[in-house]
Parts: C-alpha cells; sequence; structure tokens
C-alpha cells in the first residue's frame, strides 16, 4: 500500500538503478520497428544546467513513449570534449598549482584533460539518474574516443581530398583571451558604447588633408591605404595621389574602391587588411601588403612602435593624446555600436589575420537547401517557423574556420615539410614532417554525433537499425551551431539527412524574462529542483509549460504546483487501491452510465493524448492530462464510485482507469507513476516502463451515456452554486420536475432525505441544467453580514423610538411645539414601532 504522504525523495530513490540493471533501458530487439535518438553531448566542464535538463527531459519523454508503444528503442547517450571550455578550466586549475600549461608539455596536460574528463563525467552520469534519464549506457560515446577519432580524421582527410578542406590566411574571428580562432557563430554580438575618431590624413605634398573617421585608431599601424569611391566626385580626381599616415609619417595610397560608402560618414576609409574581413577583401584587390599590429593576447606587437607591449585599449588612450597634441586629431563623435565577444571567454573578438582550416560552404549549404525542399529528404522542423533559421545560415554561406590553437580535442591530421603539406589517415613516410599543433573545433566532430556514435566508418549493424535517427530534440540558440552542420555533413557524407524530425525549445530565462547568467546570479540547478520537488516535478514542468520553440519564463511556484498535481495523483491512487486490493481480473460488464462516461472521456482522451506525443506538443498533452485526471477522474468519478465500491464492475473501472492513467503520465513522470503502478493488483509488465501504452477502443465510445451523466454534473454545479450563493442551509427540500432517474444526483447531493413531490408555499429557487429541472424550497437564512446589519437597523429604531416616546411624554413640548409637528412625531413613532416588530420577527 502507498505511504499517507507523498514523499518525492523516498519515491524517486533506487529505481534508477533497478530499472538500468534490469536492461530497460538497451535496445536491440530486432523483432521490432526501431526507434532512435542521440542524445545531444553535454560537455563535460561541469553539472548539467537547467537547458540540458529542458532537452533532455524532452528526449526522455518520447523516448519512453516510444517504447511503450512497442518500438525497439535507442537513446544513445555521450558527452562531447568541449576543447575550449575544457582546455581553459584545466589551465585554471594547473595555473592554481603553479604550473604553466607549455612548460608541462602537450602530453601531460592531455592526461590532466583525461582525468578532468573521467571525474565530471561521473558526475554528470548521476546527474542522468537524478533526472531518470533511460539512456543505453551500453553505446555511449565520447567525441574523443577511438571510433568517434577515427571517423573525424576520415572525414577531414574525405573533404580535403574533395577540395571541401583548405588551408589559408584570412582574417578569423580571434579571442586574445583563449589566445584561439573563433568561427562566426562562437561570436556574441553586444551593444558597447564607442566612438567615430576623425583622424586627419594629410595629402602629400600638400596642406590638404583627408577626415577619415574610424572605430579603432590603435590598428592605423597597419593602414595600406585610404579608399575612396570612385565614383565620388569629391574625391575621385585624388585617387592615385599618397596622404601621409599619422604618427607612422610614411606616405600609404589613395586608392579607389566600392567599399568606401560616398553616404557614410566622411566618403574615406582607412584600409587596414590584416585587422578587418572587408578591408582584407579590398586589399585582395589592389595587391596591399597586410600588416599585423598586435600580438595574439592583443597586446601591440613591434609594428605599433612606442606603444608596443600596450594593450589595445592602452594603445587607444595614449595613441588619442598623442594624435590630439599634433594637431592630427578632428572629433571625437560617440556612438554605440555593435561588438562582437567571445561566447565562451566574453572578451572583445578581434579580426586577425591568421593560416586557418576552413570548409567550404558553397557546395554544402546548397545541397542542403535542396533537400529542404523535398518532403521525402528534408528534416521536419517542430515548429515549422524553425526550417527558416536552418535556411538562412545555409544563404549565408561563410566558409567555417574549424583550426583552434588548443591541444585537447581532435588534433588536426595535417603534416608539414618546409612547403610540403600532407593530409592523411596516419602520419607520412620519412622524416621531417612536423603535425599541425592546433586541433579542430569540436563542432566538427558533434556535426557527426548522429552517425559515427553508431560505428561510421563501418558498416556496423546499429549503422543500419538506427541511422538516420528519427528525431532530436535541441535548443533554439544552437540551429546554427549543430543542427546546420549536422545536416549538411550528413547529407554529403552518406547522401541523407542526419534525423526525420528536429524538435526545438526556446531557452529558459528566469521569471522577469531575462536571460540567466552569473552575474546577475539568476540561474538556477536543476539539482536544487528536484532535491526540493523531486525529478517528476521538474520533468513535468519543463516539457508541458510552453509551446514548442517558445522560451520559458523558469517559476518555481509553478513546480510547486506540480508537485500537488502528483500528490492529488498520489491520494486518489491510494483510495483506489485501498478499494481494490480483492480484485482478481478486469470485468467491464454490467456498467452503470457513470461507468461509461468515465470509460468514453478515458477513450477520447487516450485518442488526443497520443496524436499530441506523436506531434511533440507536450503542453497539449499536459493540459489534455491534468483537465482528465483531476476534473474527470478525482473530482468526479470517483465521488461518484463511492456509492458503488463494492461493485466489481466500479473497482474494475477504477483500476482499469488508473492503470491507463500511470502509463500516459509516465513518460512525463516516470518515478511516481512506477512507484503506484508496483502496488496495483493487476498489472500487464514487470515495470511500467515496458508496458504497453493505453490505446483508443471505440467500443468504449459512450456518446449517449456521456451526455446524460455530463448533464447531471452541470446540474450539481449549479445546484451547488445556487446554494451558496443563497446561503441555503442543509434542510432545504427539493422537488424534481423532470422525471428522469435522478439517483445519482440525490447521491452525490446527499440528499436522499430532501426530496419531496409537492410544491412548499416558501422561498423557492429553480435551479436545472440542459435535462434536469429542480426547484429548492427553503426558508432564507441570513449571511452573517446581512445579520449585523439588521442588528444595527433594530439598534438604531429602539433608539430612535425612545427619544420620541421621551419627547412626547413631555407636556411641555406637546403643548407648545406647532400641533403638525408633533403629529409628524405621532405618526413616525407608529412606523417605527411596526418596522421594529418586523425585524424582530
Amino acid at each position: 500500500m502507498l505511504d499517507t504522504k507523498y514523499d518525492h525523495l523516498k519515491v524517486e530513490e533506487n529505481k534508477y538503478d533497478n530499472w538500468k540493471e534490469k536492461g530497460y533501458f538497451n535496445a536491440g530487439d530486432k523483432s521490432k520497428d526501431p526507434f532512435c535518438i542521440v542524445i545531444p553531448p553535454p560537455n563535460v566542464t561541469g553539472i548539467l544546467h537547467i537547458g540540458h535538463a529542458f532537452d533532455t527531459s524532452l528526449q526522455d519523454t518520447i523516448i519512453r513513449f516510444k517504447r511503450m508503444q512497442g518500438f525497439d528503442t535507442l537513446w544513445l547517450p555521450g558527452m562531447d570534449h568541449a576543447a575550449i571550455a575544457t582546455e581553459a578550466k584545466v589551465v585554471q586549475k594547473l595555473k592554481g598549482e603553479g604550473i604553466d600549461k607549455y612548460e608541462y608539455g602537450r602530453d601531460k596536460f592531455l592526461e590532466a584533460c583525461w582525468d578532468w574528463t573521467h571525474e565530471h563525467g561521473d558526475t554528470i552520469r548521476k546527474q542522468w539518474g537524478k533526472l531518470g534519464l533511460s539512456v543505453d549506457y551500453t553505446r555511449e560515446r565520447f567525441t574523443l574516443d577511438e571510433g568517434l577519432n577515427k571517423a573525424v580524421t576520415k572525414v577531414f582527410v574525405d573533404f580535403y581530398n574533395k577540395g571541401l578542406i583548405y588551408r589559408g590566411e584570412k582574417i578569423i574571428n580571434w579571442d586574445p583571451a583563449a589566445q584561439t580562432a573563433l568561427s562566426n557563430e562562437e561570436v556574441i554580438y553586444q551593444d558597447d558604447p564607442g566612438a567615430f575618431y576623425h583622424l586627419k590624413y594629410v595629402i602629400a605634398g600638400t596642406d590638404d588633408y583627408l577626415d577619415v573617421a574610424t572605430t579603432r585608431p590603435e590598428t592605423l599601424f597597419g593602414d595600406t591605404a585610404v579608399a575612396v569611391n570612385p565614383k565620388d566626385k569629391r574625391y575621385k580626381d585624388l585617387i592615385g595621389k599618397n596622404v601621409i599616415l599619422p604618427i607612422v609619417n610614411k606616405e600609404i595610397p589613395i586608392i579607389g574602391d566600392e567599399h568606401a560608402d560616398p553616404e557614410f560618414g566622411t566618403g574615406c576609409v582607412k584600409i587596414t587588411p590584416a585587422h578587418d574581413p572587408n578591408d582584407f577583401e579590398v586589399g585582395e584587390r589592389h595587391n596591399l601588403e597586410r600588416i599585423k599590429v598586435m600580438n595574439p593576447d592583443a597586446t601591440m606587437n613591434e609594428n605599433a612602435g612606442k606603444y608596443e607591449g600596450q594593450t589595445r585599449e592602452e594603445c587607444r588612450e595614449n595613441l588619442i593624446k598623442d594624435l590630439k597634441e599634433q594637431g592630427l586629431l578632428l572629433d571625437i563623435e560617440p556612438m554605440v555600436h555593435s561588438v562582437g565577444h567571445s561566447e565562451r571567454t566574453g572578451v572583445m573578438v578581434e579580426p586577425y589575420l591568421s593560416k586557418q582550416w576552413f570548409v567550404k560552404m558553397e557546395t554544402l549549404a546548397n545541397r542542403v537547401l535542396e533537400f529542404q525542399k523535398d518532403k521525402d529528404k528534408k528534416v521536419n522542423f517542430y515548429p515549422s517557423r524553425c526550417e527558416k533559421i536552418l535556411n538562412h545560415w545555409m544563404e549565408i554561406q561563410h566558409d567555417w574556420c574549424i583550426s583552434r590553437q588548443l591541444w585537447w580535442g581532435h588534433r588536426i591530421p595535417a603534416w608539414y615539410k618546409g612547403e610540403e603539406v600532407y593530409v592523411g589517415m596516419e602520419a607520412p613516410e620519412g622524416e621531417g614532417w612536423v603535425q599541425d599543433n592546433d586541433v579542430l573545433d569540436t563542432w566538427f566532430s558533434s556535426a557527426l554525433w548522429p552517425f559515427s556514435t553508431l560505428g561510421w566508418p563501418e558498416k556496423t549493424e546499429d549503422l543500419e537499425r538506427y541511422y538516420p535517427n528519427d528525431c532530436l530534440v535541441t535548443g533554439i540558440d544552437i540551429i546554427f551551431f549543430w543542427v546546420a552542420r549536422m545536416v549538411y555533413q550528413s547529407e554529403e557524407i552518406n547522401g541523407v539527412r542526419p534525423f526525420k524530425d528536429c524538435i526545438i525549445h526556446g531557452l529558459i530565462r528566469d521569471k522577469q524574462g531575462r536571460k540567466m547568467s552569473k552575474s546577475l546570479g539568476n540561474g538556477v540547478d536543476p539539482m536544487d529542483m528536484i532535491e526540493k520537488y523531486g525529478a517528476d516535478a521538474l520533468r513535468h514542468y519543463l516539457c508541458t509549460d510552453v509551446t514548442a520553440g517558445s522560451d520559458l519564463n523558469f517559476d518555481e511556484e509553478k513546480i510547486k504546483s506540480t508537485w500537488n498535481y502528483i500528490n492529488k495523483i498520489w491520494n486518489a491512487s491510494r483510495f483506489v487501491l485501498m478499494n481494490i486490493e480483492n480484485l482478481k481480473e478486469i470485468k467491464l460488464d454490467d456498467l452503470k452510465p457513470e461507468d461509461k462516461w468515465i470509460l468514453s472521456k478515458y477513450n477520447k482522451v487516450i485518442k488526443n493524448v497520443t496524436k499530441h506525443m506523436e506531434k511533440y506538443d507536450f503542453n497539449i498533452v499536459g493540459s489534455e492530462l491534468y483537465s482528465f485526471i483531476y476534473d474527470d477522474f478525482c473530482s468526479n468519478y470517483i465521488e461518484m464510485a463511492k456509492y458503488s465500491i463494492e461493485s466489481d464492475t466500479t473497482q474494475s473501472v477504477l483500476c482499469y482507469v488508473l492503470t491507463g492513467i500511470l502509463k500516459m503520465l509516465h513518460p512525463l513522470m516516470p518515478f511516481v507513476t512506477e512507484e503506484i503502478y508496483q502496488m496495483l493488483p493487476i498489472k500487464d509488465a514487470e515495470s511500467i516502463m515496458i508496458s504497453e501504452y493505453p490505446k483508443y477502443d471505440k467500443k468504449q465510445i459512450f456518446d449517449a451515456e456521456e451526455e446524460i451523466v455530463e448533464d447531471e454534473i452541470t446540474f450539481v454545479k449549479n445546484f451547488r452554486n445556487v446554494k451558496a450563493e443563497n446561503n441555503i442551509s442543509k434542510d432545504m427540500k427539493i422537488m424534481f420536475d423532470t422525471e428522469d432517474d435522478n439517483e445519482l444526483i440525490v447521491k452525490l447531493l446527499k440528499l436522499s432525505d430532501n426530496v419531496i413531490k409537492e410544491p412548499l408555499g416558501m422561498n423557492a429557487y429553480k435551479v436545472f441544467s440542459q435535462r434536469i429541472k429542480a426547484t429548492i424550497y427553503f426558508e432564507k437564512q441570513m449571511t452573517e453580514e446581512e445579520a449585523k446589519l439588521k442588528e444595527q437597523q433594530i439598534k438604531t429604531l429602539e433608539e430612535s423610538i425612545a427619544r420620541r416616546e421621551k419627547l412626547l411624554s413631555n407636556e411641555n413640548y406637546v403643548n407648545k411645539a406647532p400641533a403638525n409637528i408633533v403629529e409628524m412625531d405621532r405618526q413616525k413613532l407608529e412606523e417605527e414601532k411596526k418596522k421594529l416588530e418586523e425585524l424582530k420577527k
């Protein structure tokens, strides 16, 4: 029997390990149709955050649902190595121990990274258990394990041989803190205060000058030209002449290029090919020198002259002072502009000229766009509007910088000897070859996750059976980071989409709608919520609170409400279990109207819930189940059942419907449903998670009886409302005006001693529903407020009567006052006495 009180900590204890030990999570039953989800891998830098709990709760809901539907479900778990984040954590840890990464050496540093990975990997697995994630641990993968390493290397080599990967010198996004390149998607733009600095570039051999505006004066040491638009009448005659570069005092040419916009600023643009992507392109067109003026840590280098060694911010401040002193600063125009910051470290990204490895995007992106036009080849997004995000990023087609200046990760399989470059699966033969020190962007290996985890490039049984995957669940913020890359890698390598469906959820924000961050201190640890309310309450809240793709404003009060909902289910289940202990078999014959009503409602909710589970509309699933469980089953049917609880039919209906409720709730609330299921006297499986999901049975649809009982419920509600609103006492009488069988109503309202056949001459109210009409006869009962008012009226009248009697007993007043006034007082005295008598009655 269930405990008297619902204790989520006790209910959720030990169940996960039991499920795992019995192999319920494991895939491989070839007698069933396959269904596969590959878990979005969390990184190994720390505990799971609330966003990952959101991801995985949704995925576990899907996989448990499909498992109960009879599919051979594979939910493949894993983690990614998170190159930048992990390396930063390990460097910080070693620094605290007085160890320098470079003095430590690559091999020892990688050992430290593996130690970190194992330690935090164990933590994440424990948290998966706390959440109740039914993943197949026998197939767990890590992005740096041997098989995935082979897959990553093969893709790199194959892409290189196809001309889809190349090495080139370009302006890339550089993170000066992590000292590594970043892809465009790893740059977060934010509005920062800045200024247009108007500088005087004197035209050589004259006293004239050009007004050149820039937001980054510290890069002028790398200027190799000033560009004007060849169609700009103000400057076209100056093309071919030179200007004097301020501070540096060397001549650089004035060039004509469409990049200079006559309508923007002064129409004159300084060209710094090594520190701006647009300037780089201009430099390519005009064969300009590329001069780097910064070191990898964003301090100024030897090309900055006396400013060498200063940070870029210090250099700007000192340079502006010097420009002002030399009369070369024309104006400072404050403004706010969008500045790129590293998604990982938060520092301002530096556009930096560097030799890096790139993926050529045009061919890959165009194939994705073509696939998305074909309903049999495309990835289906839920909600469908998110497909536009994928298509948008494919239309942009920027080449992807994939090399990172780190040690932790997949080392680039390229070797150099002088000017020779060799790319291959193994190191080249012969001496003198040196392997590239850089590693690949983590997203490069994560992009192969849907098939590399199943054994690719080998032709494994798992790959054949579970690929393409059936669905992916992930956040809207990484469609361009991860989803897009999985799609084009899969379609290029295997000629098929990586998964059929892609379910997108929004971001989790705080209650005020703000993004969660350390600086605001508004983050949420899912483990804290589980400790307070249980995994079932947290999961149900995350899965059902908002529609797919919408942001969720985290509200702890709603988790508390969900706990109360579970407690309601617990108490209802206790009542049912106490009354069906001796039930041996389910008998659904000799059904009463209320039994047919609940069975009809039950089957309709099965149909609706199954439909919306298939469409991933979990918020609708939650609403449908809540309404049925709370209103129909707990508030109505259980109350009806109390009057025929000894009947085998009533007990059978209670057991049958409760079992179905538990099964429909199980994907959302695995722990409490298992606890209650195990207490049922009749079960169809050893565990609820491997039991059969309820199926709609049209033979159990009883429209006529459903309509009748629904009307009776409406009548009961209306009766209770009228009784409460009019303060009608229990000794009232009721006469039914219709000749229908009102037995259920009489029982529910406890009216067996109150029914009459003939009308009474007293206060009456009509109560009715669609079919049923009745009259309530009653002695009107005063409310507390009315009684107080009456008491005050009596007191006021008694005081007035006493005052008038005293006045009229005074002969002086009666003889001297005007006769009409005295008569009026006598009349009012009589009226007040009558009114007092009526009130006292």
